[in-house]
């Protein structure tokens, strides 16, 4: 792997260490099994020097907990020694599949909850790690980005209460806005593009697909996610969509304006196929109205690429929607938590991070650069060389 030689040329930060929050065990430890086998392999003269001690281990995961009082209050705790680690701390606070105790009673975890539990295993190991990284993929309270009237900027607050915590690096994943990290401008903040990964496990799901600007488009469902919908067309070379959302602003439903209508920007879908765009499936609404809107404008097939598969309203309504012919294929990423019924839809594919996710950590324990990866247009056109080479 390119990557993985290239990282050897600089000497790490710090021996490595690996926290995985329970919200992120499973991701976790396959980024933990990437980087004993990646660092297993590697050969360097150096290896036996100081500056290189605990290099390759059996895990790097180091042990720690958040256990809770039976108030509902909780503590963090280390279970072995951090001093001069350079740690990195991963944590998904949309896992709302666990649960406490508080009185007698069960709660289901919140993302404030989650985002609590992170800032208390900062304070465990604060002072004694070489340096604290974050890699948070659901970037928290990211939908509050912005302020309209008399409201609170949630983002930015907690980007500062982390950064004010010690935390040099905030790793996240197509941020809502990634102009949130104008609050913390002195600190490493990236947004990640997952767009490599959604070509390469489409392309491993749909053998007979023609990617050029005859056969296929892309398609933003709201004006929000142009930016992210046009660098996917440019990388694929092909023309862009865009609907636009026809709000009544005279009420407010469930803490939002109701949508009228979609209403439709670009070239005729007729015989394309076509691949929807966006950040994130929350209740999914506005997704399948496009979707339904796209195959009424007679598309072909329809493919709903999107980074976190929150599905916060149930998979009934896109069950219905994959019958009846609207949608082909929904792909979201395992950076969020996954239901057992979502993972065993057959519309569904599950598009694994874990190695993107391990060698960023790899790049920046030996402070290397990751202009490389986070640029995936030359990886994309090697994928769709062999794509079109009938290497499928």
């Amino acid at each position: 792997m390119l990557y993985e030689e290239k990282t050897i040329e600089t000497i790490p930060v710090g021996p490595l260490g690996l926290i995985p929050l329970k919200s992120c065990k499973e991701l976790g430890d396959k980024v933990n099994d990437y980087l004993v086998s990646w660092r297993q392999e590697r050969e360097s003269e150096h290896k036996s020097t100081i500056a290189f001690s605990g290099y390759q281990r059996d895990s790097y995961i180091i042990g720690a907990s958040t256990p809770r009082f039976g108030s509902g209050e909780a503590k963090g705790s280390l279970h072995e020694s951090v001093r001069g680690d350079d740690l990195y701390f991963m944590v998904d606070v949309c896992n709302y599949s666990l649960t406490y105790s508080l009185c007698g009673m069960t709660n289901h975890m919140s993302p404030d909850d989650h985002f609590q539990d992170l800032k208390r295993l900062i304070a465990a190991s604060a002072g004694k790690a070489r340096r604290i990284n974050v890699i948070m993929p659901f970037l928290y309270e990211s939908r509050q980005h912005k302020r309209s009237s008399r409201e609170s900027l949630d983002c930015a607050l907690a980007l500062r209460e982390l950064v004010n915590m010690g935390v040099e690096n905030i790793i996240t994943f197509d941020a809502h806005d990634p102009r949130v990290q104008n609050a913390i401008p002195l600190k490493g903040f990236e947004t990640v593009q997952p767009i490599y990964q959604f070509i390469k496990y489409l392309l491993k799901e749909e053998k007979e697909l023609d990617i050029d600007s005859e056969h296929m488009m892309v398609i933003s469902p709201d004006e929000g996610g142009m930016g992210r919908a046009v660098f996917f067309a440019n990388v694929l070379g092909l023309d862009m969509g865009m609907f636009y959302k026809r709000r009544d602003y005279t009420q407010i439903v469930n803490g939002r304006n109701p949508i009228v209508a979609h209403e439709f920007l670009g070239s005729s879908v007729e015989g394309k196929d076509v691949i929807i765009v966006d950040d994130m499936i929350s209740s999914g609404e506005s997704m399948l109205d496009v979707a339904k809107e796209l195959k009424r404008r007679k598309a072909r097939k329809v493919f709903v690429c999107s980074t976190f598969g929150l599905f916060t309203n149930g998979l009934a309504k896109f069950d219905e929607y994959y019958e009846n012919g609207f949608i082909d294929r929904i792909l979201t990423t395992n950076l969020v938590y996954q239901t057992p019924d979502l993972l065993s839809r057959p519309y569904y594919i599950n598009v694994d991070m874990s190695k993107y996710i391990a060698l960023i950590i790899d790049n920046l324990n030996h402070d290397a650069s990751l202009s490389e990866l986070l640029n995936p247009t030359k990886r994309i056109n090697r994928l769709l060389e062999r794509y079109r080479a009938g290497d499928r």
